[in-house]
């Protein structure tokens, strides 16, 4: 037959009730360089099932209008015999009507109509530690969603959405920074400023810097996550050639053009395709 009372006593055999687990909540936190960089803690609100106030999560009125289950009796439990390979067994199990409580509700609250939970927006307060990628996925034990009538909650996965920066590009736990120069400055160098991830921060240009040519800020990086490397800057050299000149502007390039130093010799162009092949490659 199928699942029947309980008879005689339990107490030998009797299980521990599987605890209800609530559902796992998941929200999106959009994090910018620097929040990243340093880590960061955060407070937001999030609509969560809580356990009802009004039955402390019990779903009966009052918290206490319950009776012993009719079908195990306040056991918890059900038996039923099944054939096995060494003939009749009774097998044990937890009780359906009741979930394995020993007891179901005689009136049911009128709050949350018998299901002991309650939508409500909860402050939730975490701290995403530095390092952290785009599209990583963080574990917050115990802040998600309460179960019905009782038991532990699920937990918060807070995925991680990087905001693009509008200067620095990411790869890996370094940033680029792509430095536009003027002709002067590439050809007579000079100090630049360059944006870190905090700050601000001042570079000298050698004379004579190529474009292509890339300059390191050590340490000016990200820190790997739960690693204590950190990445460095890397500033891409460029040099704006002007789109429109100016007659004086004009007469000023022709007399340069005539000038031997302005054209690379056959050793100076073989030592900067050697230094700007990886380019390519």
């Amino acid at each position: 037959g199928g699942f029947g009372g309980a008879t005689g006593s339990r107490s030998s055999r009797r299980r521990q009730k599987p605890q209800r687990r609530g559902s796992d909540l998941r929200i999106t936190v959009k994090l910018t360089l620097k929040e990243i960089m340093t880590g960061v803690d955060k407070t937001l609100k999030i609509p969560t099932w809580v356990k009802c106030d009004h039955c402390n999560g019990t779903g009966a009125k009052d918290g206490t209008a319950f009776v012993t289950c009719p079908t195990c009796h306040g056991s918890g439990t059900v038996s039923q015999v099944v054939q096995g390979i060494f003939g009749p067994q009774e097998a044990v199990g937890v009780c359906p009507q009741c979930e394995g409580d020993g007891k179901v509700i005689s009136e049911p609250c009128s709050y949350c109509n018998g299901e002991g939970i309650q939508k409500k927006d909860e402050l939730v307060s975490f701290h995403i530690p530095a390092g952290v990628t785009d599209g990583m996925t963080l574990t917050i034990r115990g802040k998600g969603n309460a179960p019905r009538r009782g038991g532990v909650n699920g937990d918060l996965l807070v995925v991680i959405q990087e905001i693009k920066d509008a200067e620095l590009i990411r790869d890996g736990n370094d940033v680029i920074y792509n430095l536009m120069l003027d002709v002067p400055t590439a050809a007579l160098g000079g100090a630049v400023e360059v944006p870190p991830i905090t700050g601000r921060a001042r570079l000298n240009i050698p004379a004579g810097t190529q474009p292509g040519k890339v300059l390191r800020l050590r340490g000016k990086g990200l820190p790997e996550y739960n690693r204590s490397t950190v990445g460095d800057e890397l500033i891409n050299v460029m040099v704006y050639i002007p789109e429109s000149l100016t007659d004086k502007e004009k007469e000023a390039f022709e007399n340069m053009r005539e000038n031997p130093n302005m054209k690379p010799s056959e050793s100076t162009k073989q030592r900067l395709f050697s230094k700007l092949k990886h380019i390519f490659e």
